[in-house]
């Protein structure tokens, strides 16, 4: 599968490794790779997409990429590493007060919204039967009877990280907040620092899209949805970059 936008930057070629199933019109159950796949869109870098094997992941973890001969983990990373192969840099107008409001943004997501998303999912019989439907998909045959050992990890996980010592409504209700302050820094502009995108577009719209778009009912959902410019900015993204996922 290919990006459905045209080349504007020769680079090596790009072959991006996530899970190949889009549940429900995400760009991906992974908010990461969505981050990373917004981007490469956004940049209008073609690239093309293969499953993604552990095995081969430097980090081990998703998404990763092959840029001609070099495999590459951790989402930042790349599209840094991208950038730097780009005459063009996506960022290069932003000031610096921009940049350091933006980097905010991205580390307040990925740094902490993201555990309330992981618990948002999996800390509930409700949302953890949800995300059974689709995490299956992407796991050998062998490991499927396995997956109640992967929630009891996952939650083990979130405990020695701190979220998951909170009560699942203190949890959600901190992730609420994070998106009340996203809603407030975006405002009425189309994008996080006016009429044109950044790269920290990539992450906004991949977080908010992961909540919105997730049908698994939670406060963190509901409170994000009722958001007017959170749901209108990730119907726009989407529209703009992931029309194809309209046609499955």
């Amino acid at each position: 599968m290919s990006s459905p936008v045209t080349t504007v930057t020769t680079l090596p070629k790009i072959t991006l490794f996530q899970p190949p199933t889009r549940p429900w019109g995400m760009p991906n159950l992974s908010p990461f790779c969505g981050k990373l796949e917004t981007y490469l869109r956004m940049a209008k870098i073609d690239y093309d997409v293969a499953p993604s094997d552990m095995r081969r992941a430097p980090k081990g973890k998703i998404p990763f990429v092959k840029i001609g001969d070099e495999i590459l983990g951790d989402s930042q990373h790349i599209i840094e590493r991208v950038e730097s192969l780009r005459d063009e840099k996506m960022d290069a107008w932003l000031t610096d007060e921009q940049r350091a409001v933006g980097r905010a943004i991205r580390r307040m997501l990925e740094e902490g919204t993201y555990f309330v998303l992981i618990a948002a999912r999996w800390d509930s019989r409700h949302t953890s039967t949800l995300q059974r439907s689709e995490f299956v998909k992407v796991l050998p045959a062998p490991l499927r009877p396995l997956f109640p050992l992967i929630v009891r990890s996952v939650r083990k996980g979130l405990r020695s990280q701190g979220t998951g010592r909170h009560t699942h409504e203190e949890a959600l209700r901190m992730g609420a907040d994070d998106m009340k302050a996203l809603s407030q820094l975006l405002g009425d502009k189309r994008y996080l620092f006016g009429d044109r995108p950044s790269t920290f577009d990539a992450t906004a719209f991949a977080f908010v899209s992961a909540v919105v778009d997730y049908p698994g009912e939670s406060l963190l959902r509901e409170e994000t949805r009722a958001k007017k410019n959170l749901l209108e900015y990730a119907r726009r993204m989407k529209a703009e970059l992931f029309a194809d996922l309209d046609r499955g």
